[in-house]
């Protein structure tokens, strides 16, 4: 089903004097951003259910004998064991914490007193942030394997030798097309109907790798050459499909079993947004903690790509559609693993600057609800920050991994000055967010 359950409760329209534009909007803890979902009394959880005491939710887990104090310290003991097993969730965390509550008698004693003077603990004090604002690292530990960059580029190694057999109806819009490779592989083939779309899928795929997000698909280009080896048993299904020979297309990997995905509740219409006081983070189960962590590199990502075609179109919708943050977000769907993936890129970077004007308020009003990030991809941004250098060092990487790169193109002089200019509007983001939260 394309909409919550029942317990979600109902957006309201963002209105034009709700809408901000850049630089972005902050939130306290008493302020309302223009995205969330009210959480009554922290007794839901970030989904909306009455779920504050299950055993799966983080503060359950909190109840257990030393687990605050050793969670709080972020324990490199803990860190590890979480790594060494199976990525597993809620069980796996729960694990690591019993361990280092039998193995520490010291931290043991230290929570049980913490916990009987009724210490009011914060998502921070709880070792669920670091320095503030930044997810645990053995939260991130957590995740599901996302796409490596040497996984990514055996893959595009791979794919530019392979012979498509058969061009299947998928992949989103009709021009494209799922491709079947003569060893049972598959791609999706994006046929963009103008030049920049496939310039900005590609654009998009390496700032990411740039930025260390493992979240898109690998991608790789080909020319549509009737006389070559890749295409030349589809000749007829391109004709077809009114392909224009010697095109560039984008070929990423096809996933199967991806499902839709919805706005978490914190960044849902009318609430406070995704910051470190949000006293439900203790509520959530760590299923949700993890999409929350993926949720904060799509608001970055998104921003800097000015990417219209994701969430900022739900956002748009909500003028005729009050429940359109609760509908699955375009171009967003989960792996069987429960990874999130970002799909169709196409509208970043080159038409999403060009169309900036229209959309820019959606995008800072998403920025404006996140003040927790991934230490990683703050770090990053923070070094092309201070090198204001990411034309530079996207076109090299460009270069570096594609053969096809200059018939592709690069950014405009003027794009690419955007780009810069929104890489240094993030990084300001994060610094007035330390700046507020660092003490808590």
């Amino acid at each position: 089903s394309r909409a919550l359950s029942a317990s979600t409760q109902r957006a309201k329209p963002v209105t034009h004097s709700e809408c901000v534009s850049a630089p972005v909007a902050h939130s306290g803890r008493g302020d309302r951003m223009i995205l969330g979902s009210p959480v009554s009394g922290g007794a839901r959880s970030l989904h909306g259910h009455a779920d504050r005491n299950s055993p799966k939710t983080f503060r359950a887990l909190l109840a257990l004998p030393g687990a605050q104090a050793a969670v709080r310290a972020g324990g490199k003991a803990t860190r590890t064991r979480a790594r060494a097993r199976a990525r597993g969730g809620p069980e796996v965390l729960s694990a690591a914490l019993r361990k280092t509550r039998d193995e520490t008698n010291e931290t043991h004693t230290r929570a049980s007193s913490t916990q009987s003077r009724g210490r009011n603990v914060t998502a921070s004090s709880a070792g669920l942030l670091q320095d503030g604002v930044f997810w645990s690292e053995w939260l991130e530990d957590l995740l599901p394997s996302a796409f490596t960059e040497q996984r990514a580029r055996a893959w595009r190694d791979g794919v530019r030798d392979r012979s498509v057999v058969v061009l299947e109806s998928g992949c989103g819009r009709p021009s494209n097309r799922l491709a079947v490779f003569a060893d049972g592989a598959r791609a999706c083939v994006r046929y963009g109907i103008s030049a920049e779309q496939v310039q900005g899928e590609t654009l998009s795929y390496y700032l990411a790798t740039l930025l260390g997000i493992g979240n898109l698909p690998p991608l790789a280009l080909s020319r549509l050459d009737p006389t070559g080896e890749q295409w030349a048993a589809v000749t007829d299904s391109m004709g077809a499909l009114q392909w224009a020979v010697s095109s560039l297309v984008s070929l990423t990997e096809w996933i199967p079993g991806l499902t839709g995905a919805v706005v978490p509740g914190p960044l849902r219409q009318g609430g406070e947004g995704l910051h470190p006081l949000r006293e439900d983070l203790l509520s959530a189960t760590v299923t949700e903690l993890l999409e929350l962590v993926e949720w904060s590199d799509l608001i970055a990502f998104d921003f800097l790509t000015a990417n219209f075609d994701r969430l900022a179109s739900n956002l748009f919708s909500l003028q005729w559609d009050p429940r359109a943050t609760e509908r699955n977000v375009s171009n967003l769907h989960k792996t069987p693993s429960g990874r999130l993936l970002f799909i169709d890129n196409e509208a970043g970077l080159v038409h999403g600057y060009r169309v900036l004007r229209m959309w820019e308020r959606y995008h800072a009003t998403a920025l404006g609800a996140l003040c927790v990030f991934r230490r990683e991809t703050a770090r990053r941004v923070s070094r092309l920050h201070s090198l204001r250098d990411v034309r530079q060092r996207l076109l090299a990487l460009l270069r570096d991994n594609e053969p096809l790169a200059p018939e592709l193109g690069f950014l405009s002089d003027e794009h690419a000055e955007i780009l810069q200019s929104r890489i240094d509007i993030l990084h300001e983001h994060i610094q007035r967010c330390k700046a507020k939260y660092s003490s808590t």
